[in-house]
């Protein structure tokens, strides 16, 4: 059960009480978009808190790192809780310019060992190589022992598709001098041979790789991603969540596993039937409400501004804010623009993809 692994941390500092571990930790995560367009980098706040990403490592953090990093977690003292530092965070970090930060957090935590300790967990979900992702760690990590001067542990979690990329360390040297970080790495794609043992665990981050893994391995197959959706779905009844584990998870799945208009609306009939069936109106009630009374009122407005309005929420799914040109683009589109434009989402690996019609 989730239960016995959920913790909640809207407050400045969470509790959480499994017997794993005891000292003071502080732990960094962030999500970046290294093809951020200037507006995404001046909304970068906003977009902070638009991450099903940042929503799950809030919520979720001692079982983020009991799934991922077991050994460091082993050494937590969950008990004491954890405290969330944004404010320090951002005065740490607001002048490095090394990607726009959709989702970054400053949190401290405490070792049974009585040692304050940092630990910068850096989440890669771009789905591409990117060369400046180690000296991204390093410069974070020197900036955060600078600041606090104390160790720092930097963590990476990579769910990016490429079966070779895996940085693990960032160096250099000169005249006899040198510098070096080394830092663990998970990568998602890891577990596609590990899904029994997914299927099994009642940990969140389970759900959330298997979703990872599901998108990737659907990408060109629409019909069968709408029926790995479904079958997460049905997972999180199965497994006896409660109810505001089910809609956080939902809303993981619902942002990783995007689907074109018209298989959207079969999936919102088979959610409607299956919490039917198990008298469970979780997702129904609340977060499909709220997405119909969005088509509703797109509709009102006329087809056009309804195929917009579900365009834009597609878009900003699967690349993160708009620039104001596409949003001008979207506004003096057709129906038929925006229904070709449509088709190309889940295809496309780059926004402009999206809008080639060459």
């Amino acid at each position: 059960m989730l239960s016995s692994i959920q913790v909640k941390s809207k407050p400045t500092v969470s509790t959480y009480s499994p017997t794993l571990l005891s000292s003071q930790v502080e732990f960094y995560y962030t999500v970046w978009d290294d093809t951020a367009t200037d507006t995404q980098e001046r909304s970068a706040v906003m977009a902070d808190y638009d991450s099903p990403w940042k929503e799950m490592l809030d919520g979720y953090f001692p079982a983020f790192m009991a799934f991922f990093f077991p050994a460091a977690a082993a050494e937590i003292d969950w008990s004491r809780g954890y405290e969330s530092l944004d404010t320090e965070l951002q005065q740490i970090v607001r002048d490095a310019a090394l990607g726009t930060r959709l989702a970054d957090k400053l949190i401290r935590v405490w070792r049974r060992d009585g040692i304050e300790q940092f630990v910068l967990i850096h989440i890669e979900i771009q789905g591409q190589r990117d060369p400046d992702f180690p000296k991204r760690m390093y410069v974070y990590n020197y900036r955060l022992f600078d600041r606090y001067d104390r160790p720092v542990v930097s963590l990476a979690v990579l769910t990016d598709a490429s079966p070779t990329w895996r940085p693990m360390r960032y160096a250099y040297s000169l005249w006899g001098c040198r510098v070096s970080l080394v830092f663990p790495v998970v990568k998602v794609r890891a577990y596609r041979e590990r899904w029994a043992e997914l299927e099994a665990s009642d940990n969140p981050f389970a759900t959330v790789v298997m979703a990872h893994l599901q998108s990737h391995a659907t990408r060109r197959r629409l019909s069968q991603r709408l029926e790995s959706k479904l079958q997460l779905v049905r997972r999180l009844y199965e497994r006896g969540y409660a109810r505001d584990d089910v809609l956080e998870l939902f809303r993981f799945l619902d942002w990783v596993l995007t689907l074109p208009p018209a298989l959207e609306a079969r999936f919102q009939t088979a959610v409607i039937e299956l919490e039917r069936e198990r008298q469970m109106p979780y997702i129904t009630s609340i977060e499909r409400m709220s997405l119909e009374k969005g088509r509703q009122e797109g509709r009102q407005e006329g087809r056009q501004e309804g195929e917009m309005v579900m365009l834009q929420r597609l878009l900003t799914q699967r690349f993160g804010l708009l620039s104001d040109g596409v949003e001008q683009r979207l506004h003096a589109a057709t129906v038929q623009d925006l229904e070709r434009w449509a088709d190309r989402v889940l295809e496309a690996q780059h926004l402009d993809e999206v809008f080639d019609d060459g």
